[in-house]
């Protein structure tokens, strides 16, 4: 049996799952539900996160939190990172290496970077790096892992902002960036409780009408819609993922109605809580 490749310092944790369609349960599954993930993608295979189904054409890097996470096909060697917030946390070093609301945590739920010949060649370098420190176990280690995942948020922030920031469907110019990181990474944190745009707008020192004109301008869906979006992700993973009864989630959500809950969810699917619950069986289907 291959030695585990893993760090555990107190409350800090970051570990390395080396996988391919020989060993994919090695990474499915809930034993890294609470980690923050960074998987190291080669083309050919095919993952299901949350809702939504990839096939992968070009080696890529996925950035998953709480995401639900399946790999269902795939034959090269693939890596997974994981590690806890206590080792690394995105918010704390957000300043250095502005990857929240981008990478983790964007409105628009595209979690992965695709990456050249030579990108794929570095951002490998860097991942056995880490497996070189987690096998000698030097006194140093901890800070040097702490480098190179930072050099791979790094170099992937720098991606992901040419990929999808400059698009026929997303245009984001850099004056108006932080506003749009900041709504995504607001969002995440209180989703459950503030579902009215004056809430976030107030939280961004913004008027509401400000705020939603930002968005328009930019040809994105408005801040309601978002916020909304946001919240029917979450009910779906509960009602799939969870035994949960409806009335639970609704109260889960912040809706003391669970019957107003409930038409929200109706009138956004086209499908009642219970019949999602019943029925979903795939979601959307992209080719990366």
């Amino acid at each position: 049996m291959p030695e585990q490749l893993i760090f555990e310092d107190h409350y800090k944790k970051l570990g390395l799952e080396i996988f391919s369609e020989k060993n994919l349960e090695a990474v499915n599954g809930t034993q890294f539900r609470y980690d923050i993930k960074i998987l190291f993608i080669p083309e050919g295979y095919e993952l299901t996160i949350d809702f939504n189904h990839y096939k992968v054409s070009r080696p890529s890097l996925f950035f998953l939190t709480s995401q639900h996470l399946k790999i269902e096909k795939g034959k090269e060697e693939s890596m997974l990172l994981y590690y806890n917030r206590d080792f690394y946390c995105i918010q704390i070093h957000d300043k250095e290496v502005a990857c929240d609301g981008l990478l983790f945590h964007n409105v628009f739920e595209i979690p992965f970077v695709e990456l050249n010949h030579q990108e794929t060649s570095e951002i490998k370098n860097l991942f056995h790096h880490i497996k070189d420190e987690l096998i000698w176990k030097d006194s140093s280690a901890e800070e040097m892992m702490r480098t190179y995942v930072k050099q791979i948020i790094i170099r992937a922030t720098r991606n992901w902002k040419k990929q999808h920031l400059n698009n026929d469907f997303i245009k984001i110019p850099g004056s108006e960036l932080d506003v749009f990181r900041d709504f995504s990474r607001y969002l995440e944190i209180h989703f459950r409780k503030k579902h009215n745009v004056a809430e976030y707008a107030e939280l961004l020192h913004l008027a509401p009408k400000t705020l939603t004109h930002k968005f328009k301008s930019l040809n994105l869906e408005s801040p309601n819609q978002l916020i909304i979006n946001r919240i029917l992700l979450e009910a779906k993973r509960l009602l799939f993922y969870t035994d949960k009864p409806v009335k639970e989630i609704a109260y889960d959500l912040g809706y003391e109605d669970p019957a107003y809950f409930n038409r929200l969810f109706t009138n956004k699917t086209g499908n009642t809580p219970s019949n999602f619950k019943k029925n979903y069986s795939s979601g959307k289907k992209y080719n990366i």
